[in-house]
């Protein structure tokens, strides 16, 4: 059987085009059409093609070149130089266009304010097709690691002994200097212990700096590589990341709002995410989804006032555990008395409100609870059994009743398939590990082209790169 072989020599009386060379139902073609779809001048990208000075490369062109880049993976400013050289879909996109990494970078940091506004246009163009309903929002978050080593992260704590220890050293080094001095102040080792002397109080002076940073804006920790992240705790041990929040609607999964944040936790969140998906959407949504994270029922009321049925579980029911026999939950409040009555049939009257955790006190008699045969079992406090009450009592038992519901349920399993598919494809597909820019700034930009690009190989699925195309170019 013979073989074919290659020859590079070859040439061709009529060299093939770029355009030539990229099939019509090639991925890029969709990216092309996206970006050309979008109002660059809403995002902030100023469009003066009569601009007088020296000719800078089209924005709408440097937008292309990062959404695709990034929808495969490829966010290296020197990563995407050397693509455009040697991928064929990168030369069709920019037309041949071949910004350095220099100018790929500069593009990026001076224009991350509106890199972040992208995810808005693309979920309100969604939503002109029809692929995003708006009825039913999911709510989810994820660590991402910051361009920054946790060790450069200083605690109060760390700033304070190591103010202390440089101290000392400075003391040191003084009385050394001092000694030197008295002997021979031309000697080598006096101008050794200058120069230390020199770096000591160098290294004290931007400690105490980072100090007083941490106490003005009443931070806990502060990273001197990118002062704008936040010591995270997740699944891969503690380390310096933000924390992205997805709303993602529940007809497509496509993505309606992307943020970022530098707070540890999902408990203030919930709100403020479905505010703003409410608000890119036009409309207040139906049914408002999230894990248990978000059981914070301060900020579920928020959501709850405005006539959205919200599915958060409590912890204690994500936990699934079966309470204790004497638990909270087994005694039985009274709304017309204001009691509680334990499962013995004793009666807790309201004592006090504390004003601070936001709850109030209910008590029985020390005495009472002396004479009970389960007092060991109950409580081991001499004054007798206490309950709490919170002032948001009301809407966490509705906020239960939602999710112990049918179709609270059925919105619950459906949860998991939608919210956290996408922090999925970043993570495992584009290989996302951590964001590249620093700043709040910089990973917002990061965060809404990852969001877009999820959003964007969705729409590829769901309709096809020509009808993708037709549809966004009428």
């Amino acid at each position: 059987m013979a073989y074919r072989y290659g020859d590079r020599t070859q040439g061709e009386m009529f060299p093939a085009s770029a355009e030539q060379l990229v099939s019509a139902d090639d991925p890029v073609r969709a990216y092309d059409a996206f970006v050309e779809a979008l109002d660059l001048e809403s995002l902030g990208l100023a469009i003066e093609p009569h601009r007088v000075g020296n000719s800078a490369y089209d924005p709408k062109a440097m937008m292309k070149l990062l959404v695709y880049g990034y929808s495969y993976g490829i966010r290296s400013s020197r990563k995407l130089e050397r693509a455009l050289y040697h991928n064929v879909s990168f030369m069709w996109l920019m037309g041949n266009l071949k910004p350095d990494h220099k100018t790929i970078a500069e593009f990026r940091r001076r224009h991350a304010k509106a890199l972040a506004r992208v995810l808005k246009q693309c979920a309100r163009l969604c939503l002109s097709l029809g692929l995003i309903e708006g009825n039913t929002l999911f709510v989810d978050g994820s660590k991402v690691r910051a361009n920054a080593g946790i060790g450069r992260t200083w605690t109060r704590k760390r700033c304070e002994e190591a103010l202390a220890k440089l101290d000392k050293r400075i003391a040191r080094l003084l009385s050394e200097c001092d000694a030197a001095d008295a002997a021979e102040s031309s000697s080598a080792s006096w101008v050794h212990l200058k120069g230390e002397l020199s770096d000591g109080e160098t290294l004290r002076e931007k400690v105490a700096d980072l100090l007083k940073t941490m106490q003005a804006e009443e931070k806990p920790s502060l990273n001197t590589t990118d002062p704008a992240c936040a010591t995270m705790h997740g699944r891969q041990g503690t380390h310096a990341g933000y924390n992205v929040q997805s709303v993602v609607d529940d007809r497509h999964g496509l993505i309606v709002n992307n943020d970022v944040t530098d707070e540890n936790n999902d408990l203030g969140q919930f709100a403020r995410q479905i505010d703003a998906a409410q608000e890119t959407l036009g409309r207040p949504c139906e049914t408002a989804c999230g894990d248990a994270g978000y059981a914070n029922v301060a900020a579920l009321e928020n959501v709850d006032k405005q006539g959205v049925q919200v599915i958060v579980p409590s912890s204690r029911q994500a936990s699934k555990k079966k309470p204790d026999p004497f638990d909270a939950s087994a005694f039985t409040y009274d709304r017309e008395r204001d009691t509680y009555t334990c499962p013995q049939g004793h009666v807790l009257r309201y004592s006090q409100t504390n004003r601070i955790k936001q709850h109030r006190v209910y008590r029985i008699g020390g005495s009472t609870c002396q004479r009970c045969p389960h007092r060991a079992a109950c409580s081991q406090n001499s004054h007798g059994r206490t309950i709490c009450r919170s002032v948001y009592a009301d809407v966490a038992e509705k906020l239960a009743a939602h999710y112990e519901s049918a179709d609270g349920q059925s919105v619950y399993r459906r949860r998991k398939q939608k919210a956290e598919l996408p922090f999925g494809h970043m993570k495992h597909n584009l290989g996302v590990t951590g964001f590249l820019l620093r700043g709040l700034s910089g990973v917002k930009a990061e965060a809404s082209i990852l969001a877009t690009c999820f959003n964007v190989a969705r729409m590829i699925t769901l309709l096809g790169v020509p009808g993708l195309v037709a549809l966004l170019g009428r």
